[in-house]
C-alpha cells in the first residue's frame, strides 16, 4: 500500500512540477507551486520524514507561494503608476 501512495504522490508531483513550468502567467505559476509544495508534503510524510514534510507544508505550500503573489501585486501596481 506504501508503494501505491509514494507512485501516486511522485506522478502528482511530476504533473505540477510540469504545469508550474509551462504556465506563463505569475499568479497561476504561484498556486501550481503551492500546489507543488502540498504533493511534496504528502510524499515527505509517505516515506517517513514527517518534520520535512511539517516544513515543506509550512515554507513551500503557504509562505513562498503567499511571498511570490504579494511580489507579482507589487510590480503589477508600479507597472500601472508609471
Amino acid at each position: 500500500m506504501a508503494d501505491v501512495l509514494i507512485a501516486l504522490a511522485l506522478v502528482f508531483v511530476a504533473v505540477a512540477a510540469t504545469a508550474a513550468v509551462l504556465n506563463r502567467d505569475p499568479a497561476r505559476q504561484a498556486i501550481v507551486l503551492s500546489l507543488l509544495g502540498l504533493g511534496f508534503a504528502v510524499l515527505f510524510t509517505v516515506v517517513q520524514a514527517p518534520d520535512v514534510g511539517l516544513s515543506q507544508l509550512a515554507v513551500g505550500s503557504a509562505v513562498t507561494p503567499l511571498m511570490i503573489m504579494l511580489t507579482v501585486r507589487k510590480v503589477r501596481r508600479k507597472g500601472r503608476r508609471e
